[in-house]
């Protein structure tokens, strides 16, 4: 679509040539000072003519005019907002310059050669790579830029939105049917039966079928909410077979008694964790959000600290440590004094005054 603004311009049956010249209102300057006399990243034509910016003379072909001025047509649209295919001529004008064009492109052989060979390029794709690489780094005009607020103005964002969850769905369809046709079983659910069944997890099975590891965990319910169910509600589906066979070998029955002793009683960091049961710190806070607990951040340098001003407190004999600096600062005791009494670092001292109190 090309865009252009009809204005108030002579048409043919009344324009003479000294109305097509008739003197135009400046609209805007230029950065170096050049007057337009058009509006920038539009076209103003009566469908006959085209106002140059230029000079705000009425033409029929603003691209052949340009010459006059010492312009190119690319630095044209790009001074004028303008995109670089945008047409300079009037619809009227495309129309006659197409009509003529026909019969060339019938009878005359050069013409006829040079069509096939870019319809060869077309639909070989070297057209669109070659534009693609062209517009790499070039800023984008304005007069797309209005173009794509208009449209997406046009679109209801919760139109948009369901559009776009209807071709989700049937991406996750199409996906989910040709997993199951691929290893040999009518649907996913029916696939992802038989691998559970025999002690796979869903993370392996995503694998093995050749998809990202959380596949499924993300769109097993959505393709087949039956099958989820059932998954879930297996001993251990939630888990996986590595996860209970790591936790009954410590000692405990499943997996959020394991995680809730060893993150919120004993404080050990997600690292440990993993660490002792040898799964990944991403593997050990998805399982914690699993289980809804709350996955806190350096626990045990967190439990230390508060160990070590509980011990503070103790040998001050006070409630509060943050309440004993503060009083301490107001009777007008220095940082290095506050710190000698508790035999504190300053730097820890000043900390605990920053802190809320207690």
């Amino acid at each position: 679509m090309i865009a252009e603004t009809t204005g108030a311009l002579p048409g043919p049956g009344q324009g003479s040539r000294r109305a097509r010249r008739a003197v135009r209102p400046v609209v805007g300057v230029l950065a170096d000072g050049t007057p337009y006399y058009a509006p920038i990243s539009e076209i103003v034509s009566d469908g006959t003519t085209v106002i140059c910016h230029l000079c705000g003379r009425s033409l029929k072909s603003v691209a052949a005019h340009l010459r006059l001025h010492g312009w190119t047509k690319a630095a044209y649209c790009e001074t004028f907002g303008l995109e670089r295919g945008q047409p300079l001529e009037g619809r009227e004008t495309r129309k006659r310059r197409a009509a003529s064009f026909a019969p060339r492109l019938i009878f005359d052989d050069a013409i006829r050669a040079g069509s096939a060979a870019g319809r060869q390029r077309a639909a070989a794709g070297d057209l669109s790579r070659d534009a693609a690489r062209a517009s790499t780094g070039r800023p984008r005009p304005e007069q797309r830029r209005r173009k794509a607020a208009r449209a997406a103005a046009a679109v209801h964002s919760e139109v948009a939105a369901q559009a776009n969850r209807e071709r989700a769905a049937r991406h996750r369809a199409g996906v989910a049917a040709r997993v199951a046709s691929e290893q040999g079983y009518p649907t996913l659910g029916t696939y992802v039966l038989a691998r559970v069944a025999s002690g796979a997890s869903l993370a392996a099975i995503s694998r093995e079928a050749g998809l990202h590891k959380d596949w499924l965990h993300r769109h097993l319910a959505e393709v087949d909410p039956a099958v989820a169910t059932t998954v879930r509600q297996a001993p251990g589906g939630r888990d996986g077979p590595r996860w209970l066979q790591a936790v009954t070998a410590l000692g405990f029955a499943d997996v959020p008694s394991y995680l809730r002793d060893r993150h919120l009683v004993r404080h050990q960091t997600v690292s440990a964790i993993g660490g002792e049961i040898g799964r990944s710190n991403h593997a050990v806070a998805a399982a914690l959000t699993r289980h809804g607990l709350a996955c806190n951040a350096h626990a045990g340098k967190r439990k230390a600290a508060r160990e070590r001003v509980a011990q503070v407190a103790a040998v001050l004999g006070v409630d509060s440590v943050p309440r004993y600096v503060g009083e301490r600062r107001v009777a007008g005791w220095t940082w290095q004094a506050i710190a000698a009494e508790c035999a504190q670092p300053a730097s820890w001292v000043r900390r605990q005054a920053a802190l809320p109190d207690a």
